[in-house]
């Protein structure tokens, strides 16, 4: 997990940024709880596997909105 606190400062706007940036964005947008991995070889990004998860309501959940 990356902690965002020590995570690099973004480039500038007028910096083009890597495709695979791109590709982590749109696969992050919309994700409620899950993972994205990135899969490296070489040195370069090769692969981004997203797993969802959909959380269902436990029962306490369940009686405390009744």
């Amino acid at each position: 997990m990356i902690d965002m606190s020590t995570a690099p400062t973004p480039r500038p706007p007028h910096e083009p940024q890597p495709d695979w940036v791109h590709l982590v964005r749109a696969q992050v947008e919309g994700l409620k709880y899950g993972v994205v991995q990135l899969v490296v070889h070489d040195g370069r990004i090769t692969q981004i596997e997203r797993t969802e998860k959909v959380r269902l309501p436990s029962e306490r959940d369940e009686r405390a909105a009744r």
